[in-house]
């Protein structure tokens, strides 16, 4: 690198963390809380601990108050005030505002691109390999009532399967860190693989990809980080410095080298002390968010809003896009953020 170069890469790094901090600093001096409780998950690092290690969350400070396996269950927690913020696909999001839930999408934090994606696997010598040979056969995935169910439904459903063909599809709630296992034992037909854990049963070998979800839908976000709407009240320089540091953290990402964002993930597991294995952040490949900086787009909700509707999932009108989700906390969506 040139040293013009270095040094506008200098500058830029400290502008990111400049506004990074005064977004905090603009909290604490409002009365505002600066702590946030989270639920992480084992063995990864979500994108506000990325964020927070890289400095971009300014004074807010992110509290871990222990780890979830699915997102319903982390966004029920941030519903019910067990949690301060808590991050779920985009229908379970949904679901939960239909039902009443006073909570508010804000930024996007995983989805589904050519590099990271949730496939469909079963082992190579399975029978299975189209939507009618799921019929009376297990699928293992993460949690039910989420991305996982729903879009496995809609391939059966554009695979001509009937409602009640479809119901005799058996999903089976697993850890992810199982899910693979599961399948080599036979004790499920068909395993969800995301991210890290594909990419590590993929290396494993002995199993073939049936369909993806990205084969299925395209790139798409496909989930967000949510908050009460109570919180957002009190709380708005708070959750805006949160939104813009997980947003930063995704374009550093997307912009350095695939050794770096390992080491680092690697260093964040390592000095966090939580006795983890490593292993499967060395398979990281990218976040899957297809909006710069976690901007949440009106047809990452429309598609969820509609297959609930249309699979009778929701009670009395269907919610609209916008009263699910706002931009209006993250610095990405008028062309601020991380240049």
């Amino acid at each position: 690198m040139s040293p013009l170069r270095r040094t506008l890469a200098a500058v830029a790094a400290l502008l990111t963390l400049t506004a990074a901090t005064a977004c905090g600093s603009d909290a604490e001096a409002a009365g505002q809380t600066t702590t946030l409780r989270y639920q992480g998950s084992v063995g990864q690092v979500t994108l506000p601990e990325l964020a927070a290690d890289l400095g971009y969350l300014g004074d807010v400070r992110l509290d871990w108050i222990g780890n979830v396996t699915g997102g319903p269950a982390d966004i029920q927690a941030t519903a019910t005030g067990q949690s301060d913020v808590g991050g779920a696909f985009n229908g379970a999001i949904v679901k939960l505002v239909a039902a009443g839930a006073p909570i508010t999408a804000v930024v996007s934090y995983y989805g589904s691109d050519a590099q990271t994606f949730q496939g469909y696997y079963v082992l190579q010598d399975s029978p299975v390999r189209g939507p009618r040979d799921l019929i009376g056969r297990k699928v293992g995935m993460n949690t039910l009532g989420a991305h996982a169910e729903a879009v496995l439904k809609t391939w059966l459903a554009r695979g001509s399967l009937t409602p009640a063909e479809i119901a005799r599809v058996e999903l089976v709630a697993l850890p992810p860190v199982n899910t693979e296992q599961s399948l080599r034992a036979r004790q499920i037909d068909v395993a969800v693989l995301g991210g890290v854990i594909r990419d590590k049963a993929v290396a494993n070998g002995g199993v073939r990809t049936v369909f993806t979800d990205h084969e299925l839908l395209g790139a798409f976000s496909a989930g967000s980080y949510v908050f009460r709407d109570d919180f957002l009240r009190r709380n708005p320089a708070t959750v805006r410095a949160f939104v813009g540091g997980v947003g930063r953290a995704i374009e550093w990402s997307r912009t350095q080298p695939r050794e770096t964002v390992v080491a680092r993930l690697e260093q964040i597991i390592a000095q966090r002390g939580r006795n983890e294995d490593p292993a499967l952040v060395r398979y990281w490949k990218s976040s899957g968010v297809a909006g710069r900086g976690g901007v949440i787009t009106d047809r990452e909700f429309t598609t969820w809003i509609d297959w609930l509707a249309d699979a009778g999932e929701l009670k009395g009108d269907r919610p609209k896009p916008g009263d699910v989700y706002t931009n209006d906390y993250n610095p990405f969506a008028t062309g601020g953020g991380a240049r």
